[in-house]
């Protein structure tokens, strides 16, 4: 049976533009279909019609999909894809990494306690490509948009049981002119040098190209890494943990391999001087709390 008020809440979403899925209750996303997971690389996820498939890309306004989808996985956790998809940047605050409110960057808006002592401000997407990737020199805050996704109130956080809630009932406000300055003036988006000899991949951006979803895997993919690359020396090992939980959802959205995927991390560790051991377990540990296998 679903969780009560998933339902009534998921509609809601719908009904205000906001495209609605579900992951599993660990935020994992549900797992592929036996034919999604052996589909030819040219697959489309934003085209597929799986009802859960693919992560966000299975994210819908279609009322009898999202009754059909709660049924699927009645356990599951309701969440939002984020990005201009939605019309939505989040501000993704989790004071258990240092992640404080800065009211210079953060003004009042519409905010979602997370049920793990952290909270979740909405913004308007102000229409250019805002990737989802940590802030930087903002310990503790990650921006959700364009390739990202939250979870929405009333589902559970998995940890502490505790509800995801609104906390402010204020409108979604425009992103503050401060907030989309700093993620502009964000260093640029390049991929760091390959170690050694190692060659980077391209990935295909076919993924994205009707709007919504990872409209520039590479420059997402490049994100993730060049936030390992900036990463000072005693946050390394845990940045390259956070990478690898970013590119196992663009594994998971079908917008790269687990091939591709693995490469680029272990090039990106070995760049940060981290151990072959330690770059396995933050690629092992990353995928598998995402739910894709290594």
């Amino acid at each position: 049976m679903t969780r009560p008020g998933m339902l009534a809440a998921a509609v809601g979403y719908a009904d205000r533009g906001w495209p609605v899925f579900v992951l599993g209750r660990s935020k994992r996303p549900v797992a592929n279909c036996d034919a999604c997971r052996q589909a030819a690389t040219g697959h489309d996820p934003d085209a597929c019609t799986c009802l859960t498939c693919h992560s966000f890309y299975a994210a819908t306004e279609d009322r009898n999909r999202i009754v059909a989808m709660l049924a699927a996985v009645p356990d599951g956790l309701l969440a939002i894809r984020t990005g201009a998809a939605a019309g939505l940047v989040i501000v993704d605050i989790d004071p258990r990494n240092g992640g404080t409110l800065d009211q210079a960057l953060m003004p009042p808006t519409a905010a979602v306690s997370t049920g793990g002592r952290g909270w979740h401000l909405y913004y308007q997407h102000p229409g250019e490509t805002v990737l989802s990737r940590p802030l930087t020199g903002v310990p503790g805050v990650d921006i959700k948009a364009d390739g990202g996704l939250v979870v929405a109130p009333p589902s559970p956080h998995p940890v502490t049981g505790r509800p995801y809630e609104w906390v402010s009932s204020r409108p979604v406000a425009e992103m503050p002119p401060a907030l989309l300055t700093a993620i502009r003036t964000d260093p640029p988006v390049t991929k760091p040098d390959p170690p050694r000899s190692c060659t980077p991949t391209r990935v295909s951006s076919h993924a994205g190209e009707r709007g919504g979803g990872i409209s520039n895997p590479d420059a997402l993919l490049a994100a993730h890494l060049a936030a390992v690359a900036r990463a000072p020396e005693g946050r390394r090992r845990t940045t390259l943990y956070g990478a690898a939980r970013g590119i196992a959802r663009m594994v998971a959205a079908g917008a790269l391999t687990t091939d591709q995927a693995h490469a680029a991390l272990v090039d990106a560790g070995r760049a940060a001087d981290q151990t072959d051991r330690d770059i396995n377990a933050a690629i092992t540990g990353g995928f598998t709390a995402e739910g894709i296998p290594t």
